[in-house]
Protein backbone atom coordinates (compact mmCIF):
# COMPACT_ATOMS: atom_id res chain seq x y z
CA UNK A 1 0.00 0.00 0.00
CA UNK A 2 1.48 3.60 -1.07
CA UNK A 3 1.39 6.24 1.96
CA UNK A 4 0.36 9.74 1.39
CA UNK A 5 4.36 10.68 1.40
CA UNK A 6 4.67 8.28 -1.10
CA UNK A 7 2.21 9.23 -3.46
CA UNK A 8 3.34 13.48 -2.54
CA UNK A 9 6.86 12.56 -4.47
CA UNK A 10 5.25 11.24 -7.72
CA UNK A 11 3.57 14.42 -8.04
CA UNK A 12 5.10 16.49 -11.02
CA UNK A 13 5.75 20.35 -10.47
CA UNK A 14 7.67 21.34 -6.36
CA UNK A 15 8.48 24.64 -5.18
CA UNK A 16 11.06 23.68 -2.70
CA UNK A 17 11.63 26.84 -0.20
CA UNK A 18 15.51 26.78 1.76
CA UNK A 19 17.66 29.35 3.86
CA UNK A 20 20.11 26.33 3.62
CA UNK A 21 19.81 25.65 6.90
CA UNK A 22 18.84 21.70 6.47
CA UNK A 23 21.09 19.98 4.08
CA UNK A 24 18.81 17.81 3.30
CA UNK A 25 16.25 20.22 1.77
CA UNK A 26 19.78 20.93 -1.03
CA UNK A 27 19.67 17.35 -1.43
CA UNK A 28 15.60 16.68 -1.99
CA UNK A 29 16.12 20.06 -4.62
CA UNK A 30 18.75 18.07 -6.64
CA UNK A 31 16.95 14.52 -6.07
CA UNK A 32 12.92 15.87 -7.61
CA UNK A 33 15.52 16.90 -10.65
CA UNK A 34 16.74 13.85 -11.14
CA UNK A 35 14.08 12.38 -11.59
CA UNK A 36 12.50 14.49 -13.95
CA UNK A 37 10.44 16.85 -12.00
CA UNK A 38 9.90 20.80 -12.25
CA UNK A 39 11.70 22.46 -9.12
CA UNK A 40 11.53 26.12 -8.32
CA UNK A 41 13.62 26.92 -5.35
CA UNK A 42 12.40 29.95 -3.38
CA UNK A 43 15.77 30.73 -1.32
CA UNK A 44 15.83 32.99 1.87
CA UNK A 45 19.86 32.32 2.42
CA UNK A 46 22.62 34.65 2.60
CA UNK A 47 23.42 33.94 -0.65
CA UNK A 48 20.70 32.29 -2.94
CA UNK A 49 21.68 29.79 -5.64
CA UNK A 50 21.66 30.95 -9.19
CA UNK A 51 18.18 30.51 -10.56
CA UNK A 52 16.24 31.10 -7.45
CA UNK A 53 13.50 33.06 -6.51
CA UNK A 54 13.42 35.27 -3.40
CA UNK A 55 10.28 36.10 -3.09
CA UNK A 56 6.47 34.30 -2.70
CA UNK A 57 5.34 36.94 -5.52
CA UNK A 58 8.12 35.47 -8.02
CA UNK A 59 6.85 31.75 -7.50
CA UNK A 60 5.18 30.55 -10.90
CA UNK A 61 1.53 29.68 -10.63
CA UNK A 62 1.98 26.30 -11.88
CA UNK A 63 3.51 25.56 -8.83
CA UNK A 64 0.92 22.66 -6.50
CA UNK A 65 3.37 21.56 -4.39
CA UNK A 66 5.36 22.79 -1.44
CA UNK A 67 8.67 21.84 0.04
CA UNK A 68 9.49 23.48 3.49
CA UNK A 69 12.74 23.23 5.07
CA UNK A 70 13.52 26.99 6.76
CA UNK A 71 14.17 27.86 10.38
CA UNK A 72 15.17 31.59 10.12
CA UNK A 73 11.73 32.39 9.50
CA UNK A 74 8.61 31.14 10.27
CA UNK A 75 7.24 28.22 7.93
CA UNK A 76 3.91 28.78 8.75
CA UNK A 77 3.80 32.12 7.65
CA UNK A 78 5.26 30.93 4.01
CA UNK A 79 2.21 28.36 4.09
CA UNK A 80 -0.58 30.90 4.66
CA UNK A 81 0.76 32.98 1.98
CA UNK A 82 0.88 30.47 -0.53
CA UNK A 83 -2.20 29.01 0.48
CA UNK A 84 -3.64 33.06 -0.88
CA UNK A 85 -2.16 31.41 -4.07
CA UNK A 86 -4.62 28.64 -4.10
CA UNK A 87 -2.01 26.05 -3.01
CA UNK A 88 -2.77 23.57 -0.53
CA UNK A 89 -0.30 20.62 -0.49
CA UNK A 90 2.80 21.03 1.84
CA UNK A 91 5.75 19.09 3.13
CA UNK A 92 7.45 20.74 5.77
CA UNK A 93 10.86 18.91 6.70
CA UNK A 94 11.60 17.35 10.37
CA UNK A 95 12.24 19.59 12.71
CA UNK A 96 11.05 22.54 11.13
CA UNK A 97 7.39 22.11 11.84
CA UNK A 98 6.90 24.13 14.42
CA UNK A 99 3.90 25.12 16.59
CA UNK A 100 2.09 27.39 14.33
CA UNK A 101 2.81 24.86 11.53
CA UNK A 102 1.00 22.32 13.42
CA UNK A 103 -1.83 24.46 14.00
CA UNK A 104 -2.07 24.84 10.50
CA UNK A 105 -2.60 20.82 10.01
CA UNK A 106 -6.50 21.71 11.34
CA UNK A 107 -7.60 23.80 8.71
CA UNK A 108 -9.81 21.87 6.29
CA UNK A 109 -8.33 23.17 3.02
CA UNK A 110 -4.91 22.62 3.82
CA UNK A 111 -3.29 19.21 3.06
CA UNK A 112 0.16 19.07 5.07
CA UNK A 113 2.69 16.52 5.85
CA UNK A 114 5.17 17.13 8.89
CA UNK A 115 7.57 15.67 11.26
CA UNK A 116 9.39 13.63 8.27
CA UNK A 117 12.37 14.23 6.05
CA UNK A 118 12.11 14.16 2.58
CA UNK A 119 15.35 12.04 1.78
CA UNK A 120 13.91 9.09 3.68
CA UNK A 121 11.33 8.84 0.83
CA UNK A 122 13.86 9.70 -1.99
CA UNK A 123 17.34 8.76 -1.17
CA UNK A 124 18.80 5.28 -2.18
CA UNK A 125 19.07 2.03 -0.56
CA UNK A 126 22.04 2.06 -0.31
CA UNK A 127 22.40 5.61 1.74
CA UNK A 128 22.08 6.84 5.03
CA UNK A 129 19.32 7.98 3.79
CA UNK A 130 17.58 3.93 3.13
CA UNK A 131 19.10 3.15 6.73
CA UNK A 132 17.01 6.34 8.28
CA UNK A 133 13.54 4.37 5.91
CA UNK A 134 14.51 1.01 7.51
CA UNK A 135 14.54 2.28 11.03
CA UNK A 136 11.75 4.42 10.34
CA UNK A 137 9.63 1.49 9.12
CA UNK A 138 10.44 -0.74 11.80
CA UNK A 139 9.51 1.84 14.44
CA UNK A 140 6.39 2.49 12.45
CA UNK A 141 6.98 6.24 11.83
CA UNK A 142 7.07 6.21 7.70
Amino acid sequence: MVTRQEKFWERDNFLVITDSTKPAIKWTIDELKKRGRSVTVLDYSDKPTEGSVQDISEVPDCVKNVVIGITKREPAREIEKLAEKGIIDFWVHWKTDTCDVNHLEYHPNLKLITGRCPMMYLGSGASIHGFHRLVAKTLGRY
